[in-house]
């Protein structure tokens, strides 16, 4: 995490659910520039990578192909496909599983119609898959139900190897996500403008929720960039930090000022004759006692900005030439 974590504190998350279907998501602050970077990089994975459930394939007797005309319904199978692409279904299990749709002698064919195990859920009864206007009940319709992850296009290849040459392949959208889109919005902290505030809106078509859709895709994310730190992470502590350092550096402030060091006992530590860079930190860190330095843990000094390993091996070394040791350092915090 970026080090400017360390002025402007964590960044604050939240999630706002308007059903199971929607969410919005705004996260702030954040450096200038990782707005876009985390918000484009949602969205693709929101767009490409989310498990979802769609119609692969129909099978009408007596129809060979999808530009032609099926005796006693009002749609062509090229508007039948159409209309079977945009079936709202949830599949539990991986495995393709076929669909049988009864013909009617007339009237409306709806996703209702559909004969499903109950592995499969219809999310949307209503959506109509064609008209029917005297067609033979005796003919099926037939469809191949598949879960899946991205988009799906039929090649002339993918019709040779079709096993069964009567079913007309379909294009594929597996994708749950309906809708994303997020904005980039100026944000301030302090003396901090140029921070920014990420708003992300999402929306399923029901097969999985946005909240979940969200949390999902950023686990997706995180298990790539953890590729790079599989073996020999690195990482910089003079310019990085993380939620935990953050959680523990607000607790040791916390416990300092409600633990005030009595203004009879100051010592300068400039008299130490630390480093600059050392010096600097724990000034920055509010730390301008000898009294206050004894009396706070190494553990909570390595949390203030710019107290890396050599300031630590410094510090240690100053305080055991002047009579004071880690163990004297314990104990006198124990007081």
């Amino acid at each position: 995490m970026h080090i400017l974590h360390n002025e402007i504190g964590a960044p604050r998350l939240k999630i706002k659910s308007d059903g199971k279907t929607s969410a919005t998501l705004t996260i702030t602050p954040l450096p200038s520039g990782y707005g876009m970077t985390l918000g484009n990089a949602l969205r693709r994975v929101l767009l490409s990578s989310l498990p979802g459930t769609a119609v692969t394939a129909v099978k009408i007797d007596g129809i060979s192909h999808e530009y032609t005309t099926v005796p006693g319904l009002k749609d062509s199978v090229l508007d039948i496909t159409l209309n079977l692409r945009s079936l709202k279904l949830r599949k539990h299990s991986k495995e393709v599983e076929e669909v049988e749709i009864p013909l009617k002698k007339s009237g409306t064919i709806t996703a209702k119609d559909l004969k499903v195990s109950s592995d499969i859920e219809i999310l949307d009864p209503s959506q109509v898959i064609t008209t029917c206007d005297g067609a033979s009940t005796k003919k099926k319709m037939k469809i191949r139900v598949e879960k899946g992850v991205g988009y799906k296009l039929i090649l002339n290849t993918d019709s040779v190897e079709e096993d069964d040459p009567e079913y007309v392949l379909i294009d594929s959208n597996f994708s749950p996500i309906t809708l994303v889109k997020y904005e980039v919005k100026p944000a301030r902290v302090a003396d901090q403008t140029n921070l920014d505030q990420l708003t992300l809106q999402v929306e399923t078509n029901g097969s999985i929720e946005a909240e979940k859709a969200i949390k999902l895709a950023a686990g997706i994310i995180e298990s790539y960039f953890n590729l790079f730190n599989e073996k020999d992470a690195y990482s910089d502590e003079d310019f990085t930090t993380t939620f935990d350092l953050l959680k523990q550096q607000k607790e040791a402030e916390a416990s300092a000022q409600s633990s005030p060091i009595a203004d009879s006992a100051f010592t300068p530590i400039d008299i130490l004759g630390l480093s600059q860079r050392t010096l600097n930190s724990l000034v920055n860190g509010n730390i301008t006692s000898v009294e206050q330095l004894v009396a706070t843990p190494m553990a909570q000094l390595s949390q203030l900005r710019g107290f890396g390993s050599k300031a630590k091996t410094e510090l240690e070394k100053v305080l055991s030439d002047r009579g004071y040791t880690t163990t004297e350092v314990e104990e006198t915090n124990e007081k």
